[in-house]
């Protein structure tokens, strides 16, 4: 394969336009991104090592922890780079890897989130068949399934940006590599490229969000016909609810930023959006699950007691 490109390197411009160093920018963001690391860490950590969070819904959840790890660490490590260099430039195979992997594991998540809501359906709604339904082999099927569906659509997209032509400007108003950006840079015919984006994308964002909503309306619908115990009702309920937060928080700027039509978007908007799926969203997903989820907090609690 023929690389196209007279571009060697490009030059992310960042949060902001402005060229200067940023200091303070650089404070809250390495703040969220420990925040992240240490939260999603603890979680990945209790979850692996606490036989009591052996169970299908946990493994999703340590699959998850990892993602948001990894997910954050595809773009934060440059952004805070740039925040205190004026240089900001990045190698073109270095902008098509951060590409591939921005993507490969942003389809993971979105897929993974669906995943969990199954989860949460079988294990509500056939409590009898749980175990039979979700049994370990299924659990790691599933898994293996979604990281290869989400490596595949990444590849796909890394290799059609990868053959595009650039041969004007090599300023990236993002701070990040994303394909939206880069094609408003490249020379040529972009047509492919952009159904692709809107159509490939924007299905695999679209339709897992759809069965995830279906799972919950399924349990919801099934809580209220058959459970006659408010109790109960609200121990299940509960146990979605941070889940469903989750999906409310990755979904709604995903779906925003990439099945809106491109020529009615703004790259300052979809600047500002990517903070929130890429950035904030995993360092809340910890908080969301630690508060929300009693195991959770007790697996912790036992945790720190035998360290101190």
């Amino acid at each position: 394969m023929s690389n196209q490109t007279s571009v060697t390197e490009f030059f992310l411009l960042g949060v902001t336009d402005i060229q200067e160093p940023q200091p303070f920018l650089f404070a809250v963001f390495i703040t969220i991104y420990f925040v992240n690391i240490t939260g999603n860490g603890a979680i990945l950590m209790i979850v692996i090592s606490d036989p009591k969070l052996h169970s299908p819904m946990y493994f999703f959840l340590g699959n998850l922890a990892c993602l948001d790890i990894c997910y954050s660490t595809v773009t934060l490590p440059k952004m805070l780079e740039n925040f205190l260099s004026t240089s900001k430039a990045i190698s073109f195979l270095g902008c098509i890897t951060q590409l591939h992997f921005f993507h490969f594991l942003g389809t993971t998540e979105s897929l993974l989130l669906a995943v969990m809501a199954f989860d949460r359906f079988v294990a509500i709604c056939k409590p009898l068949h749980y175990s039979v339904i979700m049994n370990r082999q299924v659990c790691i099927l599933m898994a293996v399934t979604i990281w290869t569906i989400a490596f595949l659509h990444a590849l796909l997209h890394s290799v059609m940006t990868s053959r595009l032509r650039f041969c004007g400007s090599n300023h990236i108003h993002h701070f990040f590599c994303d394909v939206k950006p880069l094609l408003e840079l490249a020379c040529g015919n972009t047509e492919l490229n952009l159904w692709l984006l809107n159509t490939v994308t924007g299905t695999i964002a679209s339709v897992p969000f759809f069965l995830t909503f279906l799972s919950y309306f399924y349990i919801i619908a099934y809580l209220f016909l058959k459970s006659r115990s408010c109790s109960m009702l609200h121990k299940a309920l509960s146990t979605c609810a941070s889940h469903f937060m989750v999906v409310i928080l990755f979904y709604a700027p995903v779906i925003f930023t990439y099945i809106r039509p491109t020529s009615g978007s703004s790259l300052d908007q979809d600047r500002v959006i990517a903070i929130m799926y890429s950035v904030v969203t995993p360092a809340l997903n910890p908080l969301i699950y630690t508060l929300r989820n009693k195991e959770v907090r007790s697996a912790l609690t036992r945790k720190m007691r035998r360290w101190l």
